[in-house]
């Protein structure tokens, strides 16, 4: 299944209170579980303005589908192709 990168554009989103990310994470963690199991959330980063969403879904549909349901921004969907870290540079 293909995985995807999402970017949504959040003004403020670094300051935003463990509480409010709790919140956004259940909203996003129902929609999900009403959508069934072929669209996953795996983890997100937070930056100062910005949220970094990791996702594993049929397709980029899906991963719309998801954020209008939950009224998340999405500015940028981006299908990932591989994964390299610091072990790549052993093979």
């Amino acid at each position: 299944m293909p995985k995807y990168i999402i970017e949504r554009e959040i003004p403020g989103a670094g300051a935003l209170t463990t509480g409010q990310l709790q919140g956004i994470s259940q909203k996003s963690c129902g929609i999900l579980s009403r959508m069934g199991p072929k669209i996953q959330w795996l983890e997100s980063y937070v930056t100062d303005d910005k949220v970094y969403c990791v996702y594993i879904a049929p397709d980029e549909v899906t991963v719309r589908e998801h954020a209008e349901q939950g009224g998340f921004p999405v500015n940028k969907i981006s299908r990932i192709k591989t994964m390299i870290d610091p072990t790549t540079a052993e093979g």
